[in-house]
């Protein structure tokens, strides 16, 4: 095995670790429960620890036939899912060439990953995008746009991003009384515009709005959803923004084809 290859392996196997630590904080952090200062993992169905052999990314699940040893609790499917596609997406993330900009690239590509996928999830079992994993994400952003663009499209992007969605969820609480958007999705615009700019953030709020209408449809057709009940919008805001920043060129193309021919 080349040493090239042997780094990709190394980067699946990275990319499933970071899954396993990922299925942690989903569960954890809408509960409130510290990732670091409590017991170790264990069965949610009778407490049981387990057990660092049951415990390995991926294989642990296949050995178990996705079940706690202790109780049979079952475990869901999806931490195995999690933690495969997100060694699948470190790998495919890796850089063709190695040099400082494609390293400075992939750390910067799967931080967003992992910060995607935990607010994806979790948005989806709470309706909620935690104020913590924003802040990286802002962080992570404002460094990058600083970093490709400059000051202007960072701090502008920043700003619409941010007080933009405000505004619109603003008047709709004036004209109808109701929250039109959370505060974890109109923070989640501002960390995007710092990166994004102010064209991207544009396009993320009118895309993301045509793919919540359609997941929203879906929803409502397929699962009897009241019209009435809230939904969570962020998992729309972060498939667009996920093509907007992982397919990079080809969404430019994309857009260039629709609006700019």
């Amino acid at each position: 095995m080349s040493y090239f290859a042997l780094l990709k392996f190394f980067s699946f196997l990275l990319g499933s670790m970071i899954g396993s630590f990922l299925n942690a904080v989903i569960y954890r952090i809408p509960r409130e429960i510290s990732i670091v200062k409590t017991k170790r993992s264990h069965c949610p169905g009778c407490n049981k620890i387990i057990i660092w052999y049951e415990n390995i990314p991926i294989f642990s699940f296949l050995f178990l036939r996705g079940k706690c040893s202790a109780c049979g609790f079952k475990i869901p499917l999806r931490y195995f899912l999690i933690e495969l596609f997100t060694g699948i997406f470190f790998l495919l993330l890796f850089p063709i060439e190695l040099s400082q900009e494609s390293l400075i690239f992939y750390f910067f590509h799967i931080t967003v990953l992992t910060c995607f996928i935990a607010h994806f999830f979790i948005d989806i079992d709470v309706q909620i995008l935690p104020d913590s994993i924003n802040i990286i994400l802002a962080i992570v952003f404002a460094a990058m746009g600083l970093y490709r663009y400059g000051w202007i499209h960072t701090g502008l992007g920043g700003l619409v991003g941010f007080f933009m969605p405000y505004g619109i969820s603003w008047l709709f609480y004036k004209i109808k009384g109701q929250i039109g958007l959370g505060g974890g999705d109109i923070k989640l615009f501002g960390a995007l515009g710092l990166y994004l700019g102010f064209a991207g953030i544009f396009q993320n709020l009118f895309l993301s709005s045509m793919v919540g209408s359609v997941i929203g449809f879906a929803i409502i057709l397929l699962f009897k959803h009241k019209k009435e009940v809230p939904f969570a919008f962020g998992p729309a805001i972060i498939i667009t923004a996920s093509f907007q920043i992982f397919f990079e060129n080809h969404f430019s193309q994309l857009m260039n084809f629709f609006f700019y021919r």
